[in-house]
């Protein structure tokens, strides 16, 4: 690795991370000495990258300060294009359109090599039977996740009975078959998954729910013991 992609690697290295973190912890995650890392680091400051920090205390980068723009090798390209190939095929019109959107952006920055990997297509995502879903609900459900509002749902469960919902929905699982709104249920008091292709009907009831979608995630996980991109059960 040469200096100039060490010191992109520590920056995104310390972007990454809320907290303070250790010299010690960076220069081993970056197969340095601490040494080393201390010089690193003076160099960045030197340039004007917003560390704060010092030996023994640990380091982190001050909020707002954005990378100049870098160029992605094969691999990170590969990475990209399988993610947007998978949305595109997997995700509703609004989301693949987007995907799609965004590997023309990606593809104009590149290099005529770096491109021939972005257009090759050798990383195929197959096609897949999924229930058919309204894509204007899982627009609005999208739209319901930002702004942390809830939605009135008529849905009809495993056992075909139809019940009206008021969901606070924080999450959405893409699996190959069906897409899965995770929510807290004002109906159970707790937290329930829907399927998407059982939602008969919904408003948007543009009421806030007064929580905020991420510290919901969290108890979700805790209480389920559920890590990152893992459901289980249903509504």
């Amino acid at each position: 690795m040469s200096r100039s992609e060490r010191l992109l690697s520590l920056l995104q290295n310390l972007r990454r991370r809320r907290y303070a973190v250790s010299g010690a912890v960076l220069a081993k995650e970056l197969g340095v000495s601490l040494r080393t890392l201390y010089r690193d680091i003076a160099s960045l400051q030197a340039q004007g990258a917003p560390i704060e920090g010092e030996a023994g205390v640990g380091f982190i980068l001050r909020p707002g300060f954005t990378l100049p723009p870098l160029m992605f090798g094969a691999e990170e390209i590969e990475a990209l294009v399988l993610g947007t190939r998978w949305v595109m095929e997997r995700g509703d019109d609004k989301l693949a359109d987007a995907a799609r959107d965004a590997l023309a952006k990606i593809g104009a920055i590149l290099p005529a090599p770096l491109k021939d990997v972005l257009e090759t297509g050798t990383l195929i995502v197959p096609s897949q039977d999924r229930a058919p879903v309204d894509g204007k609900l899982m627009e609005c459900v999208r739209r319901s996740i930002r702004e942390e509002s809830k939605i009135c749902l008529r849905y009809r469960d495993a056992t075909n009975e139809l019940t009206q919902r008021i969901v606070w929905p924080f999450a959405i699982g893409f699996f190959d078959q069906v897409l899965m709104i995770v929510a807290y249920c004002e109906l159970r008091e707790d937290f329930r998954h829907f399927r998407a292709d059982r939602v008969e009907s919904w408003e948007d009831l543009r009421i806030a729910y007064h929580r905020n979608h991420l510290e919901l995630l969290r108890e979700w996980r805790e209480r389920r013991g559920i890590s990152p991109g893992k459901l289980d059960g249903e509504g």
